[in-house]
């Protein structure tokens, strides 16, 4: 991003937040809230991935989308401004290309493949809702750092992963996922929450966050009885999410410093 934009210790982010079957008004809200914590930080907020003018501006991103789907044009710029030293935190449904088949089952078809290389993850099913154990990989990493395993009452992403993740959380799983095409599940460890390096940036993604109200399943059903908020209502999802953010936002001094300290060496001298 421009120095400019950086005038006065500004930061900019982006926050894109949209898509189906999530309370994404609420997701919206309070991820709103969490970044209002910080002062210096300024948000744009989009409903795709579209705007590459501001993503150029951007000094990080943060996504809680579920079944948007970026054009070729934004893939590769999203691609690019990671590799060039953009932080992307990425949350839930953000990985997610979820199609109605033909047999009725929910199919995951490979259409972005760009845009799942650089998230790291690609959705391809989940159970039903219900408590699972999430336990810490790499309790060194100061992302997690004191956190304790914890039960998550949410939705339990199975994914296939592309590249070398560094995984923080997991969590295991074996048995069905019925309404899927990809139902069954052979047992093994899943990633909760990950670090995706890529040239001089990284995606940091949480699979934790699912929400719902009323009508978000319209048109499916008119009327959802319940409001779910899932792990919105863990204080330990509130403190990733705090993580994540201030993650995000350390390299904008981190560049900075190094950007003065060049600027210094190469000053003339007299």
């Amino acid at each position: 991003m421009s120095d400019n934009a950086r005038a006065g210790g500004r930061i900019n982010a982006i926050l894109v937040a949209s898509g189906l079957w999530h309370d994404i008004d609420y997701a919206r809200l309070e991820l709103l809230k969490l970044l209002a914590e910080h002062d210096r930080v300024r948000v744009r907020v989009f409903e795709d991935y579209e705007n590459l003018e501001a993503l150029a501006e951007a000094d990080f991103l943060i996504s809680y989308t579920c079944n948007v789907i970026p054009s070729l044009e934004a893939q590769e710029a999203l691609r690019d401004w990671v590799r060039a030293g953009g932080r992307w935190y990425a949350l839930h449904g953000t990985n997610s290309v979820i199609r109605l088949m033909s047999d009725g089952n929910y199919g995951t078809p490979d259409w972005a493949p760009r845009f799942m290389e650089t998230l790291g993850t690609m959705f391809r099913s989940h159970p039903p809702i219900e408590p699972y154990q999430v336990t810490v990989a790499d309790p060194d990493h100061p992302l997690v750092k004191d956190i304790e395993p914890f039960e998550a009452t949410d939705e339990q992403y199975l994914m296939h992963s592309y590249g070398d993740l560094k995984v923080l959380l997991k969590t295991e799983f074996g048995g069905d996922a019925p309404g899927f095409v990809e139902d069954k599940w052979e047992h093994a460890e899943h990633p909760v929450f990950y670090i995706h390096e890529q040239g001089e940036g990284a995606v940091l993604y949480l699979t934790l966050g699912h929400c719902r109200h009323h009508y978000d399943m319209q048109p499916l059903l008119d009327y959802w009885p319940t409001l779910d908020r899932c792990s919105w209502d863990l204080p330990v999802f509130h403190t990733l999410l705090r993580r994540g953010i201030n993650w995000a936002m350390e390299h904008v001094d981190e560049a900075s410093r190094a950007a003065a300290a060049e600027a210094k060496a190469n000053a003339p001298t007299f």
